[in-house]
């Protein structure tokens, strides 16, 4: 595995993207015949001079230009189908807001060496994201523990090659022959849930899913709480945090549940119903 193209996407986090590209780049000199990478990066309408930015300092970067509606889903997508004009051994998914260890390529091989060896196939690595400030796990793979209340435990790094159902695509490699069998991304998407779609389509394919044995970058967790004074706000404003697609995005969790939990369809619609006209309800007795 040696021609590896690095996905991102990105929308006015100029300082953040630049330090993740950078940190990839810092990387490379260190190891650099582990992996020989070209990067795609879809600048999704960014108005900070995002790009500006990455063209003065990494040249070498594919810039895509989107339109500003694409989001995280669709704006991976784009610079994957952009990546898929060449042939790579494999796509390396990254979020822009990752800082990247110098072991992250040294553990994504080992991880993928293991894959071949030990089962037979390549397959999906995660390297799992820590809060160094924190620290504290940030993001990884997760093993499903209840399917019909969907109830998953993010698994941290334990030095061991873990299998799991799904997996947070803040550092995910994709080899280049599970994107022959099952594609990139799923369209329908706009920002999250497309990652675990990904990692559950390829569990069901019997690809494995695996996670690095040591943590691989830092990454905080900076989503809010989009329950927050929920049951104050007007009928207009919950519906606008129930369908946003950076908020609740109702439409990409029905999407994910219809089609890999269709038995918990029906609770999905009947607790958006809640959410929506009975918000005190739901935030006093269903949401612990």
């Amino acid at each position: 595995m040696k021609n590896v193209a690095v996905l991102y996407t990105c929308h006015n986090r100029k300082e953040k993207t630049i330090r993740s590209i950078r940190s990839l780049f810092e990387v490379e000199k260190i190891e650099p015949k582990k992996f020989s990478i070209d990067v795609y990066l879809t600048d999704d309408g960014s108005t900070d001079g995002t790009t500006e930015g990455i063209q003065k300092e990494f040249p070498q970067v594919h810039i895509i230009a989107g339109d500003g509606q694409l989001f995280w889903a669709e704006g991976m997508r784009s610079s994957w189908k952009e990546a898929l004009n060449r042939k790579y051994d494999a796509y390396l998914l990254l979020n822009d807001d990752v800082e990247l260890y110098d072991n992250v390529f040294d553990q994504l091989a080992k991880t993928h060496e293991y894959s071949i060896e030990t089962l037979g196939v390549e397959g999906i690595y995660l390297g799992a994201t820590e809060d160094k400030i924190r620290n504290k796990l940030t993001y990884s793979g997760s093993i499903l523990t209840n399917k019909f209340l969907y109830k998953l435990k993010r698994l941290p790094p334990n030095g061991q090659f873990q299998i799991c159902d799904v997996g947070n695509a803040n550092i995910m490699m994709v080899s280049g022959s599970v994107v022959d069998e099952i594609g990139i991304l799923t369209e329908g998407y706009s920002h999250g849930m497309a990652d675990y779609d990904y990692t559950l389509t390829a569990r069901k394919s019997n690809i494995p899913v695996l996670i690095a044995p040591e943590y691989c970058g830092h990454c905080i967790n900076d989503h809010r709480d989009h329950y927050e004074n929920f049951a104050k706000k007007s009928f207009k404003e919950r519906r606008k945090v129930l369908y946003n697609p950076t908020g609740l995005a109702l439409n990409s969790y029905k999407k994910y549940t219809k089609k890999f939990f269709p038995f918990r369809y029906p609770f999905v619609v009947f607790f958006a119903w809640l959410k929506l006209y009975f918000p005190k309800i739901y935030l006093n007795y269903f949401r612990k």
